[in-house]
């Protein structure tokens, strides 16, 4: 009886550690950080850092060091300022992201963003702006400036 036993505590101890193993492998695929594709990471910035406004997030896809996003974020500054300023609430989406290659490790991604202003869920504003996000690969792609174009 006790062999009985031993062995299928055996089992059960097995299954689980099994499941463990299995869930966080899950885990671990659905919270990778896709920079496979240079307009998926100014994808991915753009909503972690004008949508979300996560720094932290919007880090993960930035420059290891050095990156230049003074632009981008005089616009983040700017959009929180209406808010406070005029009590709407200021959202931005983004849309035909091009790719243009610079050299094999240097990518320029073009994006026209629209910044729309709304009060009670009525719009008060909208502008649409050409931007440049220069991307560099540095072990996977990520952002290093952000530029308004004229």
């Amino acid at each position: 009886m006790r062999l009985w036993l031993a062995v299928g505590a055996g089992v059960l101890t097995l299954l689980c550690l099994g499941g463990v193993g299995v869930a966080v492998l899950l885990y671990d695929e659905d919270t990778k950080i896709e920079r496979a594709e240079p307009d998926a990471v100014v994808d991915n910035f753009l909503r972690s850092y004008l949508g979300n406004r996560d720094d932290q997030e919007a880090a993960l896809n930035t420059c290891k060091s050095g990156a230049k996003l003074a632009e981008v974020e005089a616009l983040r500054t700017e959009m929180a300022d209406r808010e406070k300023n005029f009590h709407v609430k200021v959202s931005v989406s983004w849309s035909s992201l091009t790719i243009a290659d610079v050299d094999e490790r240097q990518k320029s991604v073009g994006a026209n963003l629209t910044i729309a202003g709304s009060s009670n869920g009525s719009p008060t504003s909208r502008r649409t702006e050409k931007w440049s996000f220069g991307v560099i690969d540095e072990d996977g792609w990520r952002v290093c400036t952000a530029t308004k174009e004229s």
